[in-house]
Formats: C-alpha cells, sequence, structure tokens
C-alpha cells in the first residue's frame, strides 16, 4: 500500500459548488425525463461531474500550454553542480528541481542521487518488488505509427484473441504466479470494440484480482462499463510530448489527436480507475525535455487525480516491425539518473520498468527506485500458449492479402508459440521465476498479487 500523498495537502478538495451543481442538473435531467435506469443516471451523472470538473479547473493541455519546456531544458543544461545540491536538499521539491536533477552536473552527482532515491523508495514502499505480464489481446490496429510494429501499413501478421483464446492465455500466466495483468490491444473498433473489451475484463475478473488496460483513448462513459467489470488501472503513453513530433510520428487515425490522448488520464479518473499510469516513449525527442513534461503530468494528477495510485513508466524504443530507428538516444546512465529523479520528486509514485530493458540494467536498477517490473513478457496476442495461431491473417496496408501456404512468414518462430507479430522485441527474456529469485537475492520480496476486490466489496 502507498504510503500518503504529500502532494494532497496543498489540494482544496472541499468544492460543495460543484457538489451543489451536480445535484440540481442531476435532479432535473432524471425528473424531467423520468430516468429510473440506475446504470444511465450514472453515466448522467459522470458526465455532468466531467463538464463542471473542466469549468472548475483547467485540465492537463491547458496548463502544459503554459509550459516552456524548451527554457527548462536550457536552464537544466545550464546548471552548476551546486545547484544540484541545493535541490537534493529542498525536502518539498518543485519541478525547477526536477530540472536540476537530471541536468548533466546531475549525473556528475550520481551516485548522491542514487544513494538518495534507493534510502526514499525504501522508506516509502518497502523492500518489495511488485510484478505484472502483459496480455496482447489484438494486433490490429487502424493508427499509423511510425515507431510502432503494429502500425496500420506494416506488412504483418494480424490475430485478436477470443474471451476463450484469452482465458487460456491468462491461466497460464497465473500458473507461474500472476495474479496482475496489463491488457493491451491495437486501436480497431471493428476488432476491438467497447463491448469486447468490457466482455474480456469481466471473464478474466472471476480468476485474476489485478487487471489494468493499455488500449486506445475511450470517452468517460465508455470506460464505465470496463470499470464496472473489474478493471483497476487504465495506461496511457503520450508517447511524445513534442507536439511537432507527435504529429510526425502519427500519420493517420485517431491517434492524431494529440490533446485527446493527453487528456485521457483525466477521463479514467473520472469514470472510477483507481490505479492510473503515464510515460513518454524515450527515442522520439529529448530525453530531459520528455522527462519534464511527464512529471509536470504526474504532479498535475497528483493534485486533481488525487484518489488514484499513480505510476510512471520509463520505456525506451526497441526494434520493432517497420525498421524504426530511434531519433534520440538516453543511455543506461541517463536513465539511472532518470529514475532516481522522478524518485526524488515524486516520492509516492510508482515507478515501472518493463523486458524493454536489458537483464543486467534491470538488475541494478531494482534497488534504485522501480517498484512494479515485468518478467517474462510476450508483445504478440498468443505468445504465451499460441492461442489464435490457426486464424492468423496478413495484412498491408491495412487491408488483408492471402500468403502462400510454404510463404517465409508461416515458418516456426524459435522460442515462440505464435507466428503473430510482436509489437517489438524485448531484451530480458528470463522467466518470471527467475526474475522473483533474482529479486529475493536482492534483499527484496516480489509480490505476485497487492489487491483483491474484496477490499472494496
Amino acid at each position: 500500500m502507498l504510503s500518503p500523498n504529500p502532494h494532497i495537502a496543498n489540494k482544496n478538495r472541499s468544492c460543495p459548488g460543484w457538489q451543489v451543481s451536480i445535484t440540481i442538473l442531476y435532479s432535473g435531467l432524471c425528473g424531467t425525463h423520468k430516468i429510473r435506469n440506475s446504470r444511465f443516471q450514472k453515466i448522467i451523472l459522470l458526465g455532468i461531474a466531467s463538464v463542471l470538473c473542466l469549468i472548475a479547473r483547467m485540465s492537463f493541455v491547458g496548463m502544459f500550454n503554459e509550459l516552456r519546456l524548451d527554457e527548462q531544458v536550457k536552464l537544466s543544461l545550464a546548471t552548476p553542480a551546486s545547484g544540484v545540491r541545493q535541490s537534493l536538499a529542498n525536502s518539498r521539491p518543485a519541478l525547477a528541481d526536477f530540472a536540476q536533477l537530471i541536468s548533466p552536473a546531475g549525473g556528475e552527482l550520481l551516485e548522491t542521487l542514487c544513494r538518495r532515491s534507493q534510502r526514499l523508495t525504501q522508506q516509502r514502499f518497502g523492500k518489495v518488488i511488485r510484478l505484472f505480464a502483459p496480455l496482447y489481446l489484438s494486433n490490429e490496429c487502424i493508427n499509423n505509427c511510425k515507431y510502432c510494429g503494429f502500425s496500420r501499413d506494416n506488412p504483418i501478421l494480424r490475430v485478436t484473441l477470443s474471451i476463450e483464446e484469452i482465458l487460456r492465455e491468462a491461466r497460464a500466466l497465473k500458473e507461474k504466479g500472476f495474479r496482475n495483468l496489463l491488457l493491451v490491444a491495437g486501436e480497431h473498433p471493428k476488432f476491438v470494440s467497447n463491448g469486447y473489451m468490457a466482455a474480456v475484463v469481466r471473464a478474466l475478473h472471476e480468476e485474476i484480482p489485478g487487471i489494468s488496460l493499455e488500449v486506445g483513448p475511450m470517452e468517460t462513459a465508455d470506460y464505465v462499463p470496463l470499470v464496472e467489470a473489474g478493471a483497476d488501472g487504465l495506461v496511457v503513453y503520450q508517447e511524445t510530448y513534442d507536439r511537432a513530433v507527435y504529429a510526425e510520428m502519427h500519420t493517420t487515425g485517431p491517434k492524431r489527436d494529440f490533446d485527446w490522448r493527453l487528456e485521457t488520464p483525466e477521463r479514467a479518473y473520472t469514470a472510477g480507475f483507481r490505479r492510473l499510469g503515464i510515460g513518454a516513449l524515450f527515442g522520439l525527442s529529448d530525453w530531459r525535455r520528455e522527462a519534464m513534461a511527464v512529471a509536470a503530468h504526474a504532479d498535475y494528477l497528483l493534485r486533481n487525480c488525487w484518489k488514484a495510485q499513480l505510476t510512471i513508466s520509463l520505456p525506451r524504443l526497441r526494434p520493432c516491425a517497420g525498421e524504426f530507428q530511434p531519433l534520440t538516444h538516453l543511455t543506461d546512465r541517463e536513465l539511472t539518473q532518470l529514475v532516481c529523479a522522478f524518485r526524488l520528486f515524486l516520492p509516492d509514485v510508482g515507478l515501472v520498468l518493463s523486458t524493454r530493458e536489458p537483464a543486467k540494467l534491470r538488475d541494478g536498477l531494482i534497488p534504485l527506485g522501480v517498484t512494479l517490473i515485468s518478467a517474462g513478457s510476450h508483445t504478440e496476442p498468443g505468445g504465451y500458449t499460441g492461442a489464435g495461431r490457426e486464424k492468423i491473417h496478413h495484412t498491408e496496408r491495412g487491408r488483408i492479402v492471402e500468403l502462400a501456404a510454404g510463404a517465409s512468414e508461416w515458418a516456426p518462430r524459435e522460442q515462440h508459440a505464435t507466428n503473430a507479430t510482436g509489437q517489438f522485441e524485448i531484451a530480458d527474456e528470463r522467466p518470471p521465476e527467475e526474475v522473483a529469485q533474482l529479486i529475493r537475492r536482492l534483499g527484496y520480496e516480489p509480490v505476485w498479487k497487492d489487491w483483491d476486490a474484496a477490499l472494496t466489496a
């Protein structure tokens, strides 16, 4: 359980004006139209609440537009060692302190940052590491994202798993110890509809207590059935907070809407998700600029979505279909500095490290600030059991193209249960139990389950 959030003290939680307005509007609507369906009433209430909240406070999009990120990066690059030490001495660091901690001068004081980050993480989280696994439902997608293996125009092998096939995958992960799953799917309303997602969550919730989603952004009302079905977490990466690069990377599809994606965590919170996850994909824009934007976004969510637990992921680009090459680079040392800086700036935020990173680096970062890691991951639908492999099809530019029976695409792949294309290549291929043993050797406790619906029943 996370310790109390220090940012809450700065938030005015009393909003009697909102409550009165919501009550009047809600009563008027339900009375006028004689609405008695409880679920519909809840959707109306959530919609009214969303509108009034936006009126009462600026969304993060508004704040983001006022951030002078380029100026902050320049100040960060010019930070002297004395500035870093001053930020380290600040018991309640501000965003300007975070900029100094990720400076080149901060990199020269990395050992100090590491010791401080390790001590603070153990104070806030204890010596535990939570484990999760991604479960890919579909690699169908209508978006063209230059850096993603699932990009619509990529000529790849695609499949969408049925509920029975998803249960087969989930049970295989459950046998390995996992009780926290992240359901991942490309954005394609024909294959991954709201009804499909709700049915999947409902079926899994009977056996898996912790279910988070990483799917295409939705309206608040569309998230409600997913929460009601048993999903408790929503993860959405902005990919890049650089508007120009974002426009260049996303050429077609609904993902082109930068602001819509940026506001997703707020809509998810209004719908009732109790865990929110954000992050940037490092390798698309200047890493310090991206980190500053993520830090500002996280600080905003802590102040305005304070009932939810928050995690930050720090993924770096990996090889994938389409052969996109990173536009910028974040070194191992800089990633270590970034983990420590986020921990010092946001002591109670969970920090996620996936199997995108190599085993040796992950082992070294576990004691320094990371609190949640994946293990034994597959990024292709059916990757754990081969489920759905008999209905795989090949697409080119969004259209199904028949391949000859002997085509190379159908050849068995070593150490893969299916030929479906993955989103990216993983770097740490160790099985879950080996990772758990490593965690124990480091003096930490691997936690497979940290939540049960009975706690709020």
